[in-house]
């Protein structure tokens, strides 16, 4: 299927010192928020603002911050550098960071404003792993360690590679570590819109309260959370620290002296809130959980939206070529075809990046075949079938470009050379998941209903969460007669991707 936008991780590493040294404490902050990710439809509204009012807030509690916005991987590299090169025996570090997180083989990432993310091998080539960063902090002598991440964002990479946006991962932190992510595990929220994200406003509420201790002020962020979005937002907190620490341990005491900061940045708001009676704790030590299924295989195949891969179980054998009715196999459609979209290419930089790459090596497969993807994802259909044809010149028996070229082929209503190109995938590659969805939806909009309904169930049957096939198969249930069956999948695929039916819908599929 096309790849859907979506995802943003955040990372906050906080640490406190109580008692009389609290102002002359070794106290360090690194604050990122990145917000224009070129791969996105629009740059998020939140990060930058709240990274802000965090670098404030940290600073009036003591913390030397150093502030980045906007940061591309070697600017991430070297932020942590720096964080790395200031902490001495006992630091109390925080870091903090907004934007999108991906989780790759159990472990969390955070991705920079440039990464080039095709693939899973990818997110650890491009990302940068929370586990990792903790441990070089806590290898470099930081006391306590505490990490707040804000990036369970739907985010527009995971849709090449999977058909949902997985969340973050849980940690495995060294001791004296709080780590805390603004949504549960293994879930997202929707990028609200606003100036200012939920997470932080709570986050800094419950800061400015004195007489809490770091457990405490992150409990009672999350049921702050929880309660103002109605339980759809329910952080996740994990503690191994083994000694109190507090944003501010007297309360009978002004705020210490504000450390200096390597960046700018703009006044938090005002409307301190009063202190609150001390909530009862939430969650502090991370609930036993399943290890998460992470099959590697050889990289996921992909097409425009391309589908994360797992072992798939024992199957029927594959179903046979379908065919298609005379007057589809003769170009018609039983669906609107959608208008081709006005897309402005000449300044999309993966395009232009891959563009010179072809430019000094025509025969470069592999940049071929993903600026068709790029191609694909944007829209301008013809350009990425242009270019499959080149990736399939060269290489006949390319099940991905395949696959991908009878996907967009269906998306324009060249039905009959889709079912050859997805039936040659299949055959070169039995049970391939991706391209099953495919001709599954090429049926779907030839009114072949039986047959979408079968390739469908066969993707499922490999990837239960594949949310483009349980839509399908809804929408093919429904055309069938089977309306309450339908309606379920349907509703079941709207829960774990709110865009689908949007995605179908411009795919000329209602």
């Amino acid at each position: 299927m096309k790849i859907r936008f979506a995802l943003l991780l955040p990372l906050l590493l906080s640490v406190v010192l109580t008692g009389p040294s609290f102002a002359a404490a070794n106290r360090i902050a690194l604050v990122i928020g990145n917000a224009k990710y070129p791969d996105a439809d629009a740059p998020l509204k939140e990060p930058i603002n709240d990274v802000r009012a965090i670098a404030d807030e940290l600073k009036r509690d003591g913390f030397t911050v150093d502030i980045g916005e906007n940061l591309t991987g070697d600017e991430m590299r070297r932020a942590f550098d720096r964080l790395y090169g200031k902490i001495k025996p006992g630091s109390s570090v925080l870091l903090f960071f907004s934007g999108f997180g991906i989780q790759s083989n159990r472990q969390s990432f955070m991705i920079p404003v440039d990464a080039q993310i095709w693939t899973e091998a990818d997110v650890r080539r491009d990302g940068f792993s929370l586990e990792t960063v903790l441990n070089e902090i806590n290898t470099r002598g930081a006391g306590v360690k505490i990490a707040l991440l804000d990036a369970s964002r739907r985010n527009p990479f995971e849709r090449r590679f999977r058909s949902f946006s997985a969340g973050l991962a849980p940690v495995i932190a060294p001791n004296g570590t709080l780590v805390m992510y603004s949504a549960s595990l293994s879930s997202v929220i929707s990028d609200a819109g606003s100036d200012r994200g939920l997470f932080v406003q709570e986050l800094l509420k419950e800061i400015r309260v004195p007489n809490l201790m770091a457990e405490e002020t992150l409990n009672r962020t999350r049921a702050g959370v929880t309660r103002v979005s109605r339980g759809d937002q329910a952080p996740w907190i994990s503690s191994s620290l083994a000694e109190d620490f507090s944003f501010l341990p007297d309360s009978g005491s002004t705020r210490p002296t504000t450390g200096p900061t390597e960046q700018p940045a703009q006044p938090v708001a005002d409307n301190q809130p009063p202190p609150v009676k001390p909530q009862p704790q939430v969650e502090v030590s991370p609930p036993p959980m399943k290890p998460q299924p992470q099959a590697e295989v050889s990289p996921p195949p992909m097409k425009p939206q391309p589908q994360a891969e797992v072992s798939p179980p024992p199957m029927k054998p594959q179903l046979e070529a379908s065919t298609l009715p005379g007057d589809v196999a003769n170009g018609a459609s039983s669906d609107t075809i959608p208008p081709p979209p006005e897309v402005d290419l000449s300044n999309d930089p993966t395009i232009q990046k891959l563009s010179a790459k072809i430019a000094d090596s025509p025969n470069d497969v592999s940049s071929l075949y993903r600026r068709g993807q790029a191609y694909a994802s944007k829209g301008a259909y013809a350009l990425a079938i242009k270019d499959f044809d080149a990736t399939l010149r060269i290489n006949p028996k390319d099940v991905e470009a395949l696959n991908n070229r009878c996907w967009t082929r269906t998306v324009v209503g060249n039905l009959q050379d889709a079912l050859r190109d997805c039936n040659e995938a299949l055959r070169l590659r039995p049970n391939f998941v991706d391209a099953l969805d495919s001709r599954g939806l090429l049926n779907l909009k030839s009114g072949a209903t039986r047959n979408a309904i079968a390739d469908f169930n066969a993707a499922l049957r490999i990837n239960p969460r594949l949310t483009s096939s349980l839509y399908g198969r809804g929408l093919a249930k429904q055309r069938s007669g089977s309306n309450s069956e339908g309606a379920l999948d349907m509703a079941n695929a709207k829960s774990m991707d709110p865009n689908i039916v949007q995605e179908f819908a411009s795919y000329g599929v209602h």
